[in-house]
């Protein structure tokens, strides 16, 4: 089945907002700030995202890892894109 156009939109937007630095992957760091831009969020709940998200473990979230958190998160993705 195809992707919503609109979902791929959404995710691309949500991502390159989180990636600050445009190197096509997000830091800690970069998700933290993007996180602190949507409301309070602490540390702890920075690291525990990262954590599910990085599933590679290499320190940083890549698109594919993000795709596949966006797409098992539609909703979530879509309220995050209209704040974005």
């Amino acid at each position: 089945m195809a992707e919503d156009p609109q979902d791929v939109a959404d995710r691309e937007r949500v991502f390159k907002k989180c990636d600050a630095n445009g190197d096509g992957k997000v830091s800690a760091s970069e998700l933290g700030d993007a996180l602190k831009a949507l409301g309070s969020v602490s540390d702890e709940e920075v690291t525990r995202m990262m954590a599910e998200l990085d599933t590679d473990g290499d320190g940083y979230i890549s698109y594919e890892e993000f795709t596949q958190f966006a797409t098992a998160n539609r909703g979530l993705i879509k309220d995050i894109a209209k704040i974005f």
